[in-house]
């Protein structure tokens, strides 16, 4: 009878043990897909703010555009697109960042191998659903920023030219994959210089790929005739 409770008990141990083993990879599975953005969290992330309105005598309502800004606007699209990211140099980094501060944007945590440009497989959903974000009807057609980020590890040249590489990969990936226009994406790295999070320079979140949608669905349209 001894040895039979004993057994039991053991038997029950182990069930427990399974159990919670099995909730906690569950738990872990579930965080790991929280980090994976849908198509519908981008598209809402890079839509256009409703710009106020004014009714004109005889055209009906008019979008209000500031007209430096649409200038401003307009140089950008004209400089930038079509440029590679290593070609840009400091000051143009510093202008993108400028211009785009304002503008709809969105932080990807898109995760790469050790030391290089290779999309990780896990994060390659996030790279999907922006890829299906940027066709989208409300989307396709603008132009967008692509900029890479690195944590704090590591020397200024040696993270510069890493986010440079990263952010060169996803826009291969969204070219090559979902039939994107090249010149529809500005891609720039900011190295470790733009930390989301510096009071904790070696964190995760500094790792980032961050999207920005320029609005300008009709200048893009038309460069690309």
């Amino acid at each position: 009878m001894a040895n039979i409770s004993a057994a039991k008990t053991f038997t029950a141990i182990v069930s427990v043990a399974t159990l919670g083993a099995a909730i906690s990879l569950s738990a872990g599975t579930a965080l790991a897909q929280d980090k994976n953005v849908t198509e519908d969290q981008i598209v809402r992330a890079l839509a256009p703010e409703k710009k106020p309105l004014t009714r004109g005598l005889s055209t009906g309502p008019q979008t209000v555009v500031d007209p430096a800004v649409a200038a401003a606007e307009g140089k950008f699209v004209q400089k930038f697109r079509g440029r590679s990211t290593r070609s840009l140099s400091t000051a143009e980094r510093e202008e993108i960042a400028a211009i785009v501060k304002d503008k709809p944007k969105i932080d990807l945590e898109i995760n790469f191998d050790y030391n290089s440009a290779d999309i990780s497989a896990k994060s390659l959903p996030s790279v999907q659903a922006l890829g299906r974000a940027l066709t989208n009807n409300d989307l396709k057609g603008s132009t967008f920023v692509v900029a890479g980020h690195t944590d704090a590890a590591g020397g200024e040249a040696y993270n510069q030219d890493l986010s440079e590489r990263r952010a060169d990969a996803i826009k291969r990936y969204l070219v090559d994959k979902y039939g994107i226009n090249g010149t529809d994406l500005v891609t720039v790295g900011y190295g470790k210089s733009k930390l989301k999070d510096p009071g904790q320079p070696m964190a995760e979140v500094n790792r980032r790929v961050q999207v920005v949608n320029m609005e300008n669905k009709a200048t893009a349209s038309n460069a690309a005739k």
